[in-house]
């Protein structure tokens, strides 16, 4: 392959001039420096950058192709065989595999790599099996120097890259000498509750503000976001409350309660709030509770907010399947909650939305709900990053929406 970045090129030239150990010298430059390789863009705008991934070839196993699975990036367009956006060239004569993106500055996204052994029209293959395949199979990059994202269902973490205008997630890791709040997990009629509280907590020292945050099983046991809870208590940005990871208890019941179901949000109003200002002195005050959630829990947070308006003053929609209900988001969607809050009376509550900039099957739909909301006068916070479908975007937006929804009084 004829490479896209200079610092491979000039790693070609040396090898065709058969200076010694270029290849060793390379990589012992990519372990210190970290990867992917960050450079000018090649159109000398500086707004953006050239980021080539790299995998090393294992010379006990070579590959005979390697994926680089850039999240949402490489997604919608895997489907394109020899030219599929995640299929890595070899530099002639190394054990180097590169691709290279053109990015804007501010991208963040978690990545992996795949290492395949097999025809390559195996490799690509797109359908539901095979992909699943790749995706248990991936591996982070062993050369990035940024902390990894955790995942689950047993599978590899991802490395993250985060370019040099990326809105800086200042909160997200542990901090020596930060208090540490306490962690439970309670079961609350039959479901499941990651529960997290500050420092210092007592029941009988409220009412504290809660936060009821879907999708639990990845916020609390996975993600560990109660590391970004103490350090925005620590930094004053957020006010000591009441966290509840509601777990969706699988897939097929993650599809059933976060579709705008009403059994679902009066459950969390009727029986978790009550719970929790019993068991750890949470508030009833809507104003002082957000529900947050993120794809269909972004939908449901929305939801929750024109529901049950009395409980749940505040919402925080990150990435929302405003779609929603029709069968596929790609289809235009039929948008059924953002039409509900065209046509009804407005409730008293403060919506935080925000979505990916190449979230292609999302960002209609929020722009149009936004735009609905600022018509009808509600109280509307809308933001876009550059990103996509993604827990290392999420992260820190969500810590970022929590900061302006519950500021300390």
């Amino acid at each position: 392959m004829e490479p896209q970045s200079p610092l491979l090129r000039e790693l070609a030239a040396a090898v065709r001039h058969g200076i010694p150990d270029a290849v060793g010298t390379f990589w012992r430059h990519a372990a210190t420096k970290g990867t992917p390789l960050v450079e000018p863009d090649p159109e000398g705008d500086p707004a953006w950058r050239l980021v080539t991934f790299l995998w090393r070839d294992d010379p006990a196993r070579p590959a005979s192709d390697v994926l680089a699975l850039l999240h949402t990036v490489t997604d919608k367009d895997r489907h394109a065989g020899d030219l599929a956006p995640h299929l890595m060239g070899k530099v002639d004569g190394t054990d180097v595999w590169a691709i290279g993106h053109r990015l804007r500055a501010d991208h963040r996204a978690s990545y992996q790599f795949f290492a395949a052994h097999g025809p390559r029209e195996e490799t690509l293959r797109a359908d539901r099996k095979s992909w699943l395949r790749v995706l248990d199979s991936a591996v982070p990059d062993p050369f990035s120097t940024l902390p990894q994202l955790p995942s689950r269902d047993g599978r590899n973490p991802s490395s993250v890259m985060a370019l040099p205008d990326a809105p800086v997630q200042e909160w997200a890791g542990p901090r020596p000498g930060t208090a540490r709040g306490v962690r439970a997990d309670a079961v609350v009629d039959g479901r499941r509750v990651h529960v997290h509280l500050p420092a210092g907590h007592r029941a009988d020292g409220g009412p504290y503000p809660v936060i009821v945050l879907l999708d639990g099983e990845m916020w609390g046991p996975v993600l560990d976001f109660g590391t970004a809870l103490d350090n925005l208590y620590a930094d004053g940005r957020l006010a000591p409350a009441v966290t509840l990871m509601v777990d969706t208890m699988g897939r097929a019941r993650r599809m059933e309660d976060l579709s705008c179901s009403e059994e679902f949000v009066d459950w969390m109003a009727d029986v978790l709030l009550p719970w929790a200002a019993q068991a750890y002195g949470a508030t009833d005050e809507a104003a002082r509770t957000v529900v947050a959630g993120q794809s269909a829990g972004g939908l449901t947070a929305a939801f929750a907010a024109f529901r049950r308006p009395e409980r749940f003053g505040n919402a925080l929609s990150q990435s929302g399947s405003f779609w929603w209900p029709d069968g596929t988001e790609f289809d235009g969607g039929s948008e059924w909650l953002t039409r509900q809050f065209a046509v009804s009376g407005k409730r008293p509550v403060r919506i935080r939305l925000e979505v990916g900039l190449q979230e292609w099957m999302l960002l209609p739909q929020n722009r149009h709900l936004r735009n609905v909301l600022e018509a009808r006068g509600y109280d509307v916070a809308y933001g876009e990053f550059n990103g996509g479908h993604d827990y290392a975007c999420w992260r820190g937006g969500l810590a970022a929406g929590l900061a302006a929804l519950l500021a300390p009084r």
